[in-house]
């Protein structure tokens, strides 16, 4: 093909709030450098690192594109491979195809220790056709919600320019859940689903292993602009065993209040935690299945005893929906969800949590569906 190169600067990007430039490309991030510098967690960092809702975003009369990306791939010794990190093209607002990196680098992991190994690798080269030449279309390509990337080039067939940005923002707040875990690629997850359903642009702070009301992200999500806010809170906090009934809800109110502080007015959804019957009235901490973990498998079971004062999901939706109804005699614009209308018991029994803890893509597009109904109904 007559080759066009593009340098990938950050007005091709959307879902990112920061952005590294390396030797050869650029690095999307989802909290910008101060944020990130405030907890030097590996867990957080890793799930920071992974651009879940971060989409090259552009118009062309192009048939065909490639993109050269260096993935960055983690691997856990002793469990089954992960799946490498998906790219999921969209044309016109459509799903056409998914392309998948191989190659890359490699961090090998002992799960024992902690302990890592880096690997390095070579770049992948994906090839998309995205239409009829000639033809003036929307393009997005999604990046992958679990590996790291790295944006090397882009090259088509004809010229590309950025696409205005013109469609409402969704800021969205959450755990592994909202992050994309066990979804079947980057569009395809719940809030990639429900934006696409509402007409919103979405910036995802989906975390896995890492929602547990961090000031500093309240800040970020402050300082971000935004004409929805919604935030998952809970399964994280029962399943790190992070906080007690007394600490939670002063933290939620903190949270809150950040926020309000740069979005006085624009809505706020707080949602409560979706089913999962390990946590519903067992406390944390969550931890492998040593069964199956010895089987070579991964599921996950809760080891907790119930107390005064410890949170289980159905603690935390009590008091979730308390402060909502008590803020919401003087905010208006602030609305709870229960998690249990996304995906309860009945939906549960239809579609079980593949590892005891994380939704399948069922799931997700089910639960896309219901949130982008409510969100709608809020917004319009």
């Amino acid at each position: 093909m007559s080759e066009t190169l593009t340098p990938i600067t950050p007005n091709l990007v959307r879902g990112a709030l920061d952005f590294e430039r390396t030797a050869r490309g650029l690095v999307p991030h989802r909290l910008p450098s101060w944020a990130r510098a405030r907890l030097p967690d590996k867990q957080f960092a890793t799930a920071e690192a992974h651009p879940s809702g971060v989409r090259l975003a552009f118009r062309t009369t192009a048939a065909h594109i490639e993109l050269d990306v260096l993935p960055t791939k983690r691997v856990y010794r002793g469990l089954p491979p992960r799946p490498d990190g998906a790219y999921d093209l969209c044309v016109d607002g459509e799903f056409v195809e998914q392309a998948v990196a191989v190659g890359g680098n490699t961090i090998m992991v002992d799960v024992a220790t902690g302990a890592e190994e880096i690997r390095a690798g070579t770049h992948s080269t994906l090839s998309f056709a995205v239409g009829s030449a000639g033809v003036a279309k929307s393009v997005r390509i999604w990046l992958p919600h679990n590996e790291n990337v790295e944006l090397l080039q882009l090259r088509t067939d004809a010229a590309i320019e950025p696409e205005s940005l013109t469609s409402p923002s969704w800021v969205h707040y959450g755990s592994s859940i909202s992050q994309g875990s066990n979804g079947s690629g980057p569009s395809s997850s719940f809030p990639a689903l429900a934006a696409s359903g509402i007409g919103f642009e979405l910036v995802n702070l989906g975390f896995a292993g890492s929602a547990l009301l961090d000031p500093f992200v309240a800040r970020v999500i402050r300082d971000t602009a935004a004409d929805l806010i919604s935030l998952e809170i809970g399964i994280n906090i029962v399943n790190t065993d992070a906080m007690r009934l007394r600490a939670f809800g002063p933290a939620v109110h903190g949270f809150l209040d950040t926020i309000r502080d740069g979005h006085p007015t624009t809505p706020v959804i707080v949602v409560s935690p979706l089913y999962c019957a390990i946590h519903e009235n067992t406390p944390g901490p969550g931890a492998f299945d040593p069964g199956a973990f010895a089987a070579g498998d991964v599921r996950f079971i809760a080891t907790g005893e119930p107390e005064p004062g410890k949170l289980t999901l159905t603690v935390i939706r009590d008091a979730l929906a308390l402060i909502v109804r008590e803020r919401a005699a003087d905010d208006p614009n602030i609305h709870y969800l229960d998690g249990l209308n996304l995906y309860g018991e009945a939906d549960f029994a239809e579609f079980p949590l593949p590892d005891g803890l994380h939704p399948g893509p069922e799931t997700h597009r089910r639960v896309g569906t219901r949130f982008a109904a409510v969100a709608g109904a809020i917004v319009n």
